[in-house]
């Protein structure tokens, strides 16, 4: 669901210049975010979390504890051929999440 809390994690990351960003609320005490830059492509996951680490920061300590998970993306990763079955895996949970037990 999208809220305003999830609608300010967006606009940091978008601020921040990555090309895309989206969250949403998943329940009451989960939200997840996916970011999908082409400054991601070729890095590892370590090296990405750490290009959004810091904007991360800047939001509100209940936001940022409620972020369950960070999916980072090249866009590659998510067409075509490139696909790969770690990054499609992800993001179709991102896209059509499992049922929440909360």
């Amino acid at each position: 669901m999208c809220t305003d809390e999830t609608r300010v994690v967006e606009e940091v990351f978008r601020r921040a210049g990555f090309e895309q960003a989206d969250a949403y609320r998943y329940n009451s005490a989960s939200i997840r975010v996916r970011v999908i830059d082409s400054r991601f492509e070729g890095r590892s996951v370590e090296e990405r979390d750490a290009m959004v680490e810091l904007h991360l920061r800047t939001l509100p300590e209940r936001t940022q504890a409620d972020i369950i998970n960070l999916f980072t993306f090249a866009p590659s990763e998510l067409e075509g051929t490139e696909k790969t079955l770690r990054a499609a895996l992800l993001n179709l949970e991102f896209e059509d999440p499992s049922p929440s037990g909360l």
